[in-house]
C-alpha cells in the first residue's frame, strides 16, 4: 500500500473544499479527487472517505458547494482537512445562489445537486449536477507527493 501511495502521489491535483448547510450549520471537508465529468449535462465528480464524519452530513443535504482553492489558501485546505466540529470558525464565506457556502478568495466556485453516489473501497464517488459556477483570477493550490505546492525539482 505504501508503494502505491507513493506512485499515485506523483500526480498533482488541485484542492477543493466541499461545503453544505446542514442542520448543524455550515460543514465542509477538503478533497483532492475532483474533476469535470460531463459537459452536457454539466456534471462533476469527487470522492469522499466513507469514514468521514462530514461527508454523511453533506450527502444528506443533497445540495453542495465546491470551492477550488487558490495557491494562498493552504491554511484553509488544512483547516477543512481536520476532524474538528466547527471548521467554519473564523472562515469568511457567503451563500451561493441556492444556499451552499462559498468560501471567500477561492479560484472558482460551483454549486449543484448530488445526483448519484457509489461506494468503492474506502471511498464514495459522488456525481454532482452543476447549476451555478463562477471564477476569479489567480493560481490554483496544488497537492503533490503528500504536500501542498509542487517542488522545483
Amino acid at each position: 500500500m505504501e508503494h502505491y501511495k507513493e506512485v499515485v502521489g506523483h500526480f498533482a491535483t488541485g484542492v477543493v473544499v466541499v461545503t453544505a448547510i446542514s442542520s448543524d450549520g455550515p460543514v465542509g471537508f477538503t478533497c483532492q479527487t475532483f474533476g469535470s465529468l460531463s459537459i452536457d449535462p454539466i456534471l462533476v465528480s469527487f470522492s469522499a472517505r466513507t469514514s468521514s464524519r462530514t461527508w454523511p452530513k453533506i450527502r444528506s443535504v443533497g445540495r453542495l458547494g465546491l470551492n477550488i482553492l487558490s495557491q494562498d489558501q493552504e491554511a484553509l485546505a488544512r483547516n477543512f482537512a481536520t476532524s474538528v466540529d466547527d471548521k467554519f470558525d473564523g472562515v469568511a464565506w457567503t451563500q451561493a445562489p441556492n444556499g451552499s457556502p462559498f468560501l471567500d478568495g477561492t479560484l472558482a466556485r460551483l454549486e449543484g445537486v448530488v445526483r448519484q453516489v457509489g461506494s468503492y473501497g474506502d471511498h464514495d464517488i459522488a456525481v454532482v449536477e452543476i447549476d451555478y459556477c463562477e471564477t476569479n483570477s489567480g493560481v490554483p493550490l496544488l497537492f503533490y507527493r503528500g504536500g501542498y505546492g509542487v517542488p522545483n525539482s
